[in-house]
């Protein structure tokens, strides 16, 4: 008898213990906005409370559930099962399988499939771009105008679709052909960072099919709502064209996936997007496979401002390069050179700019400057002042964080740091610009090009020998050199990357589809002879 009392109240407790778990898990469920009204667009993206983040032709996930939140105000958005790594594996291998069907389809075939994919984005282009707003914390604006990129790269594929190939060669043989022939490198691995979650997957994404490539998305678990979005609208363009949905596997997860990716010989090239420290480390386990990377790591960009310059260009240039994404762009100018003689006006007219800016909610159109991503970014903004102050640097504008809901620090100027000050030659993701004095063109040249870094770098002024100097093998060393334009807002067009601990790699326009495939050297013999190279003689 007491036996049986002793387990009916273990049962009474154990359901009072499911009970209590249950109403802690709806209370937190109806907290996520999702649930609200006025994010009911969310549904439209195809989420949920909870959200598959495995794909592979099929969606799933056997991983933890990472809960993703609104750096605004903190709040939860929804959640998003993980991959493990059996799920890794399994995607892994219908992604290979997938890639012997999209090998075969003619070229221009895959353009307009990629082509279709821009114009589903097109449809979604308002709610995916609040998406990235609420999620990553940039405003709608830029929201929206990173996944016009996606579809801009769309557009363009198409048209590379008619045009990747090699030339035919002359030989120096009688009867001889000489061609270059490019195929695809099989299975794209493509690792993404927060801040930029849905243009650079279309980068890579967009090229690398029509190249005839499958793709292994991992995307940052920060903004893995984004990334189950835009794999949904994907997925649904190849469903409809009856092409396997592996082509464009989404595989959601932390370093552990990420690590697998990197040491994985059936991914045939690796583009990784983030830190220089962990692209070092993705780099070394790669070239330790003989793998193929393509790296997109840290900027220390610079402006620099010489007399002539038209400071009507310059203010809003700085202002934009250096507050835009609260200073989260891979591309932000960090550091900000002024010829000694208008270092002073600058400065003035700088600090009234900053004291304009619209600060609020990412989603209100008309916000200019939004919060950081994470409460660590904010941690690393307030080191990073403190810091720059004990080298003896003066905080003239800015340098707190906003008393608000949410991840607000104030956008800020330093002045008075020497050019080779350890904080001004080290990379902080926030709105921190760093704004020095230079005398001479050529210790300012030197000075831009002394960091690690090697991305993006602008100089103003209408010095046309200075111009051509800047651009030539003396001026900057950096992947992207501007002249009377921002560091950051780079068109698709022209190929986008940089040198140094950037990591070299190039993505997006120009030539940059030929680092997803792979290049032969054909000789055909046409005739019946057989004569040798270099003539020689085998006889």
């Amino acid at each position: 008898m007491l036996r049986l009392s002793f387990a009916l109240s273990r049962h009474v407790l154990l359901r009072k213990s499911i009970l209590a778990s249950c109403k802690r898990t709806a209370a937190f469920m109806s907290t996520l906005l999702i649930n609200q009204p006025q994010y009911a667009w969310l549904k439209d993206l195809g989420l949920k409370e909870e959200n598959e983040g495995v794909y592979n032709g099929i969606w799933g996930g056997r991983g933890e559930i990472v809960t993703t939140y609104c750096p605004a105000n903190a709040e939860p958005i929804a959640s998003v099962r993980q991959a493990t790594l059996e799920d890794y594996e399994e995607t892994i291998k219908k992604a290979k399988e997938a890639w012997k069907i999209w090998a075969d389809v003619p070229a221009p075939k895959r353009g307009e499939i990629v082509r279709q994919i821009g114009d589903a984005l097109r449809k979604k282009i308002k709610d995916l771009g609040s998406l990235v707003s609420l999620e990553m914390g940039k405003i709608f604006v830029e929201g929206v105008g990173e996944v016009q990129e996606y579809i801009d790269v769309c557009d363009y594929a198409v048209g590379l679709s008619r045009m990747i190939g090699g030339p035919v060669l002359p030989s120096e043989r009688p009867g001889h052909a000489l061609i270059e022939q490019w195929n695809p490198v099989g299975l794209v691995g493509i690792i993404t960072a927060f801040n930029f979650p849905v243009a650079v997957y279309g980068w890579n994404n967009a090229i690398a099919m029509i190249c005839g490539n499958a793709c292994l998305w991992k995307g940052a678990p920060t903004t893995s709502l984004i990334s189950v979005a835009v794999t949904k609208i994907v997925a649904k363009v190849l469903e409809d064209n009856k092409v396997p949905g592996a082509i464009c596997s989404l595989i959601c997860g932390g370093a552990d996936i990420g690590t697998a990716m990197a040491r994985d010989e059936r991914v045939d090239l690796l583009s990784f997007t983030g830190s220089t420290k962990v692209g070092k480390q993705v780099a070394l386990m790669v070239q330790e496979r003989f793998g193929r990377s393509l790296l997109e790591l840290g900027g220390n960009n610079a402006i620099v401002v010489f007399e002539d310059a038209d400071l009507n260009l310059v203010i809003p240039s700085a202002l934009f390069a250096a507050v835009g994404t609260a200073g989260q762009r891979c591309t932000t100018a960090r550091r900000l050179f002024l010829h000694e003689s208008i270092h002073d006006e600058v400065v003035e007219k700088l600090a009234k700019a900053y004291a304009q800016i619209r600060i609020g909610d990412p989603l209100d159109s008309t916000t200019l400057y939004g919060p950081l991503h994470t409460k660590q970014a904010v941690m690393m903004f307030l080191d990073a002042v403190e810091q720059a102050e004990q080298q003896g640097g003066s905080v003239v504008y800015g340098g707190k964080v906003l008393n608000r809901p949410g991840n607000y620090v104030e956008p800020t100027i330093v002045t008075g740091l020497l050019h080779n000050a350890s904080i001004v030659h080290t990379e902080t993701f926030a709105p921190i610009l760093y704004v020095l004095k230079f005398k001479t063109e050529e210790e300012v040249f030197a000075w831009n090009n002394e960091v690690k870094q090697g991305l993006s770098s602008s100089i103003f002024t209408k010095d046309l020998g200075r111009i051509f100097r800047w651009l030539g093998p003396k001026g900057s060393d950096c992947g992207v050199v501007n002249v009377n334009i921002p560091t950051s807002g780079a068109e698709i067009g022209g190929a986008f990357g940089g040198e140094k601990h950037t990591g070299g790699g190039r993505e997006s326009g120009s030539d940059s589809w030929k680092l997803y495939m792979r290049r032969s050297t054909c000789t055909i013999n046409y005739s019946k002879d057989l004569p040798l190279a270099q003539g020689i003689k085998f006889q």
